[in-house]
Parts: structure tokens; sequence; C-alpha cells
């Protein structure tokens, strides 16, 4: 059984894996809360464990829920809602890009509600007494909803009694609840909401400029994840770049050729060291 579940979690989609990831950390809580329950021990308590705390000198402690939190839900209802989200987002967004900006934006996008989460709870006066703990993928899913509205504003959706709108008008309404919802309990999760939702405007507007902002996440994840890998000798050959790959590749260049230009309009092209016009040189065609 146990070989069956992971060969299905290999062959499953992208947007599948991340709903499954959800799906088997909400077993592992509920397995772990029954247990606890059977044998009367309430040391071990999995959503504290797995949840990321308002305050900075505990999260110092658990540095591990940044990531854990965003797939970590304690009720049936709440991870339902999200996992409903987290798929009408995610399929839009797969029309537009790649499995990896999937991750890469579910990921960033928890990070980022994340760290408004933590800024608010240690910033405003309304949370000084409280203390808090944050679970859920609602900050990773409003990221994708929000750069699938910025990206196609009028990606027309189908809602019961309402009928087509452009998905501009949903993703507006969602972020306007969370605001006015703030005073009105769970303040922490719909303030990460709009760290999310955030994230998600300036992936996009800063794609159409030529830029990925989640070039140096998927850099730190390979590193992570070549931890892992055994590594082995080779012959190295240089493959084609991916699409994702030119367009950052070729953001990165734009990026430090306008640098180099602007140190030319400033101080003369004689001002420029023996790499920086090597690179000019080389690079400058590609363009």
């Amino acid at each position: 059984m146990l070989n069956d579940l992971k060969n299905r979690y290999k062959q499953a989609s992208p947007l599948y894996k991340l709903i499954y990831i959800n799906v088997a950390v909400f077993l592992l809580v509920q397995i772990v809360h029954t247990s606890s329950f059977l044998f009367q021990n309430s040391s071990i308590d999995i959503i504290s464990l797995l949840g990321m705390p308002s305050k900075s000198l505990e999260l110092l402690f658990k540095p591990w829920s940044i990531i854990t939190y965003m797939f970590t839900h304690s009720g049936l209802m709440h991870i339902l809602f999200n996992l409903m989200w987290l798929y009408f987002a995610g399929q839009i967004f797969l029309q537009y890009f790649t499995a990896k900006k999937l991750y890469n934006i579910y990921l960033l996008g928890g990070i980022t509600g994340a760290a408004t989460y933590l800024i608010a709870y240690n910033l405003f006066p309304a949370f000084a007494e409280q203390d808090s703990q944050l679970i859920g993928a609602s900050a990773s899913v409003l990221a994708l909803l929000f750069a699938v509205a910025a990206y196609v504003p009028n990606y027309k959706v189908n809602l019961i009694l309402l009928g087509a709108i452009p998905i501009k008008y949903l993703a507006i309404a969602s972020v306007f609840i969370d605001i006015i919802s703030i005073p009105k309990g769970n303040a922490g999760g719909h303030i990460a909401h709009l760290g999310g939702a955030f994230i998600g405007l300036l992936f996009i507007q800063q794609w159409k400029k030529g830029k990925d902002i989640t070039v140096s996440l998927e850099k730190l994840i390979n590193q992570c994840m070549g931890l892992f890998r055994k590594k082995k000798l080779k012959t190295v050959h240089k493959k084609p770049q991916s699409d994702d790959e030119y367009r950052s590749d070729k953001a990165n260049r734009s990026v430090n050729i306008d640098v180099i230009l602007d140190k030319i309009s400033k101080s003369g092209y004689d001002s420029l060291t023996d790499k920086e016009k090597e690179y000019l040189f080389k690079n400058s065609k590609k363009m």
C-alpha cells in the first residue's frame, strides 16, 4: 500500500502533489491528536510543533515552522476550503506558468505571509499581549490567486448566483474581506493573506519587466535538494535551456548590462573594469 501511494504521488501533476502534501500533513496531525487522546498524553502538541509562532524569540527555536506552517491545518473545513482555493487558482496558474513557478510562488507566498504576520504581531499594539501561531495554506493560495488575477485580470470564472465574472474582482473581494475581518477574529491569518496577495502581484509586475523574483528561492531550493542527492561522477553535457531558465537568464543579463551602461553614462567607458568590458561585449549581442 505504501509503495502504491508513493507511485501515485510520483505520477501526480504538480498541483496534486501540493494537495497530497497538505492532506498527508493533515492526516498526521489527526492521527497524533487521536493518539494523544487515547493515551491521555498531552505532551505532544504537533500543531505547536509545525505552526509558526508570533514571537520572534520562539521562532529562533522553530525555524522550520516558516515552511511547515503553510502545509498544516487543524480542522476539516479549514483544509477543505484552502484546498478548493488551491485547486481553483493552481489550475489557472498552470495554464500560463510552469510547475516550478507553481511551487516557487506557493512557497514564496507562504514565506511572505509568515513575515507579514510576524511583523504585525511584533509591531501593532493590538497584538502586544497576544501569543499566537500561524497555520494554513491561505497565504500561499492568495499568492497564486493574485498572480493569476494580475496576469490575466479579465479571465472569466463562473460563480454560483453571480455567473461569469473577471477573476480580478474575485481577488479584490477576497482581500477586502480579509482587511475588514482583521478585528473580528483570526487577525494573524488575515494579515498573512495580505502578504501572500502582495507577493503574487509583485511577481507578475516584475515578470512583465523581464525579471523573475523567484530565481533566488529556486537556487536555494536546488542547493538544499543537492545536499540530499548522491553525487555521481559523470560526463556533463550542456542541456538546452527551458523557457523559464531562458527568461531568468535574460532578465539577469539585462539587469547587469543596465548597471554597466549606467556606469558608462556617469563616468565614461574607460571607467569600466576589464571584466565589465568583457561582460558587456559578450552579452550585449545576446539581448
